[in-house]
C-alpha cells in the first residue's frame, strides 16, 4: 500500500504542481507583453488584434493556475497518507516539508492568483512583484522536492 500511495503522491505532484509552476512563471512576461501590446494598440489596428491574443494567453495561464491549484490539494492528501503508512509523520524533514508546502499554498492563493486577477481586470499591478512572488512559490516547491528526496535523518532516506 505504501508504494501505491507514494506513486500517487509523486504523480500528483508532477501533474498538478508542475503546470502551476510553469503557467505562473509564464504569466508575468506574458502580462508585460500584453501591456506593451495594449499601449501600442492605440497606434495601430493590427496591434489591437495582437493585444487581444495576448489577453487570451493571460486568461489561459491564469485558468491553468487556478484549476491546477485546486487539483494540487491531492498532493498533500496522499503525502499525509504515505507518511502515515511509513510511520514518519513526526520526522523533522516532513514537518519542514509540510510547513513549506503550506507557505507555498499561501503564496499562491494570497499573492500570485490575486495579482494575476488584478492584471486581467485591468487594475494596475506591478509585474515585477508578481514575477518575484511567483519565483518564491517555485523556490518553495523546489525546497520541498529536495526535502522529499534527501529526507535528512530518515531511516528510509537516501
Amino acid at each position: 500500500m505504501t508504494k501505491f500511495l507514494l506513486a500517487v503522491h509523486v504523480i500528483a505532484a508532477i501533474l498538478a504542481i508542475g503546470p502551476v509552476a510553469v503557467a505562473a512563471s509564464m504569466f508575468p512576461p506574458a502580462a508585460r507583453h500584453a501591456l506593451a501590446a495594449k499601449t501600442a494598440a492605440t497606434a495601430a489596428a493590427t496591434a489591437a488584434a495582437h493585444a487581444t491574443d495576448a489577453t487570451g494567453t493571460l486568461r489561459l495561464l491564469h485558468r491553468i493556475c487556478r484549476v491546477y491549484a485546486v487539483v494540487g490539494v491531492v498532493v498533500p492528501v496522499f503525502g499525509f497518507a504515505t507518511a502515515g503508512e511509513m510511520g514518519v509523520l513526526g520526522s523533522p524533514w516532513l514537518i519542514m516539508s509540510i510547513a513549506l508546502t503550506a507557505l507555498a499554498a499561501l503564496v499562491l492563493v494570497a499573492l500570485v492568483l490575486p495579482a494575476q486577477t488584478a492584471l486581467l481586470e485591468g487594475k494596475p499591478a506591478p509585474t515585477a512583484r508578481l514575477a518575484m512572488v511567483t519565483g518564491l512559490f517555485n523556490l518553495l516547491w523546489a525546497a520541498v522536492t529536495v526535502l522529499m528526496i534527501v529526507r535528512p535523518g530518515s531511516t528510509t532516506g537516501a
